[in-house]
């Protein structure tokens, strides 16, 4: 691991914060221009009220995590929950317009070319979101914090406004079954961590990157199954899910980074001194190799497509991740001692 010294936020000049001010408001103009690529279907945004948190997730054809993920952010205590379905038809679309505290916009224009949805949720976030706390996740990401089963968000959030903290970084912890992928079935009304009960302890590596001052975080179980030959590109796995928004904040890559800059020291990585979570990702439940099929055929995940088939391809053979190294995953106090969350003075 990356000492904490190398995790601080390098200096940069005036040249260089002049860019990146222009940066970020092209980032607002252009997610300002893609409100009209979507169509509201479903709106409850009349019911948020003063204090609410809310939680922003783009989404496409994700019927079999749906049901855990509204149950497990309501029991966080997310409030109203606004969501960007990007042409669902595996009735996601409809079994999003029955829950009572969802907010749907519809679209099928192209999710790369609206920065992987950072446009669409952005726009929403500036209209709806400007200071309340808000949440951005996937449906496969399940926050987890220190105390998360019996101390909400709200409790968090308050908690973290007390210590002046806009931002609540967290790793993204690949979980996976033991057996090959795809194997069995999984029932969409039950824990997906039940089915997908392993993941890597480590290792994780961490460097801050300039101008922006973003963390970069990698290592972890999909690097080691799938990008052993090309390790700088393995997935980035730190993110700041939670912020309390703005509207003149945008983020830059997915939640990976954010613009005004000093947003990015929120996150200092695992073993860091900043209060953080994990965000356990449910990619590897057995829907995933069909899900690899389509999605490399569709070419609208990566900036470079072509880069990325050897990582589906590896995906689709249906290799078991687990191996004697493998951790079992029993909840956030066992992330805590291993030093992927960290809760400061939340404890």
């Amino acid at each position: 691991m990356t000492s904490s010294a190398a995790l601080i936020l390098p200096h940069i000049g005036w040249a260089q914060k002049y860019r990146l001010r222009w940066k970020r408001r092209r980032l607002l103009w252009r997610s300002l221009r893609s409100r009209q690529q979507l169509t509201c279907v479903k709106d409850q945004t009349s019911k948020i009220q003063r204090g609410d948190v809310l939680a922003f997730t783009i989404l496409r054809n994700e019927i079999t995590r749906l049901p855990w993920f509204f149950r497990h952010y309501r029991g966080l205590g997310i409030d109203q929950f606004l969501i960007v379905d990007n042409g669902s038809d595996d009735g996601s679309s409809e079994y999003l317009l029955d829950q009572p505290d969802v907010s749907v916009w519809k679209t099928h224009s192209s999710y790369r070319g609206s920065r992987f949805g950072l446009d669409w949720l952005t726009w929403l976030q500036m209209r709806y979101g400007h200071r309340h706390w808000c949440l951005m996740a996937d449906a496969d990401e399940l926050l987890v914090y220190a105390h998360c089963e019996t101390r909400s968000l709200h409790d968090l959030t308050s908690w973290l406004d007390r210590q002046g903290q806009v931002g609540f970084g967290a790793l993204m912890l690949d979980l996976y079954p033991k057996g090959p992928l795809g194997d069995e079935g999984y029932d969409p009304d039950t824990d997906p961590t039940d089915r997908l009960g392993w993941f890597d302890g480590g290792p994780y590596r961490a460097q801050r990157q300039s101008p922006m001052g973003n963390l970069w975080v990698q290592g972890g179980a999909r690097e080691r199954m799938f990008f052993t030959q090309t390790r700088q590109r393995s997935p980035t796995l730190n993110k700041i899910p939670l912020m309390r928004w703005s509207r003149r904040y945008a983020y830059v890559n997915s939640c990976h980074s954010v613009l005004p800059r000093h947003l990015n020291e929120a996150y200092d990585g695992p073993g860091g001194d900043t209060p953080s979570g994990v965000l356990l990702h449910t990619k590897f439940l057995p829907d995933v190799v069909e899900k690899s099929k389509t999605e490399k055929q569709r070419r609208q995940h990566f900036h470079d497509p072509d880069q990325f088939g050897p990582y589906y391809d590896g995906i689709i053979s249906q290799p078991d991740m687990w191996t004697p190294q493998s951790v079992r995953y029993t909840g956030w106090a066992q992330l805590q001692r291993m030093n992927l969350i960290t809760s400061g003075a939340w404890d």
